[in-house]
């Protein structure tokens, strides 16, 4: 109220920083792995080089995204959309099945989590909401599509890490190992999730207090 919090949220990076780096700082100076201002530096930077893939898939990324929004397609594409879905009257499980299925696919070739939801959200968002489908209930679908194949993705930004603990028992292994392993995983999770989601609108169940399943166009006045 009055102010004060978003001061505090605009604040909230350097003080987690600080609040990260200084018992750091401490605990490595305390067993000696701190002995100079260089120490820190190469720590520092040798933490940020595991990071590197990650900035350069969202520098294009962000380059991607700001222009899809300049352009306007994602307007265009959610209104025609809209219309499209609202003549077809098709059920509202066939819908959110589908577009579980459109993110699942989609997270083989955009990694980033945050990437794919500015990507699709702006689109599907407002297209299923001319539909009657509550933002809500595409949320819930995407989560399930995003989460279920982020495993098997080669261009998740973590696979590495992955593979390295993986590395320590199988040596020889590499990126196709791991999408071996976890492809039958994937594939459960992707049916499990997308049935109960299923059965769950098809019983009418809200998603929460204030989570509806249903849009109705002037209920968010």
């Amino acid at each position: 109220v009055d102010g004060r919090f978003p001061r505090w949220v605009s604040a909230i990076v350097p003080l987690l920083f600080l609040g990260f780096l200084l018992p750091g700082v401490v605990y490595g100076a305390s067993v000696g792995r701190i002995r100079s201002d260089k120490d820190l530096a190469a720590m520092m930077a040798d933490t940020m080089s595991g990071m590197g893939s990650y900035i350069v898939l969202a520098f294009f990324a962000a380059q991607f995204i700001d222009w899809f929004r300049f352009s306007n397609l994602g307007e265009m594409l959610a209104l025609e959309g809209g219309r499209a879905l609202a003549r077809a009257a098709l059920p509202s499980s066939l819908l959110m099945v589908a577009f579980v299925g459109v993110v699942a696919a989609g997270n083989l070739f955009i990694g980033s989590m945050s990437a794919k939801y500015a990507f699709f959200a702006p689109v599907f968002v407002p297209m299923f909401m001319a539909a009657g489908i509550s933002p809500e209930l595409t949320q819930v679908a995407y989560r399930i599509g995003d989460s279920a194949t982020n495993v098997v993705t080669p261009l998740n930004p973590y696979m590495i890490i992955v593979l390295a603990f993986l590395r320590q028992h199988l040596p020889r292994s590499g990126l196709g190992t791991i999408v071996a392993l976890m492809l039958p995983y994937a594939a459960a999770f992707l049916v499990a999730w997308t049935a109960m989601l299923v059965v769950w609108i098809e019983l009418g169940l809200p998603l929460g207090a204030t989570g509806p399943l249903v849009y109705a166009a002037g209920a968010a006045g």
